[in-house]
């Protein structure tokens, strides 16, 4: 998982995901922006789930973030409908609302983009 941060002519934060990640980076730029303490929140709840068969969940304004101690799930929240509202043949996945990636790696994005913010 290839990911890289830029700064905007505001100078947020913006990240960018390798093609099939992208739902981790508009997580970040969407639900995290500079809100450090819904990073701690996750880190907290990765150590809470580790070897252990439960999950977390966390719902955003777009995206929801669900763990388990292997595995990070982020989809976005316009996913969230019953089947009778999805026309015949159309399937949920979309590369640009839905992305899984182990636990290890998130983890590793987390701390570069917590190093990045610290280099203003």
């Amino acid at each position: 998982m290839e990911y890289e941060f830029l700064r905007d002519v505001t100078g947020r934060v913006m990240v960018r995901m390798s093609m099939g990640h992208e739902v981790v980076g508009h997580w970040f730029n969407e639900e995290v922006k500079d809100n450090l303490g819904l990073l701690d929140e996750v880190e907290e709840a990765v150590n809470s789930v580790k070897g252990s068969e439960r999950q977390w969940q966390r719902t955003g304004h777009e995206y929801t973030l669900w763990l388990d101690g292997e595995e990070v799930m982020i989809r976005a929240n316009q996913l969230e409908m019953s089947g009778d509202e999805m026309e015949e043949g159309m399937n949920y996945y979309d590369e640009e609302s839905l992305s899984f990636c182990g636990v290890e790696d998130f983890m590793l994005v987390i701390a570069a983009y917590r190093e990045f913010l610290s280099q203003r």
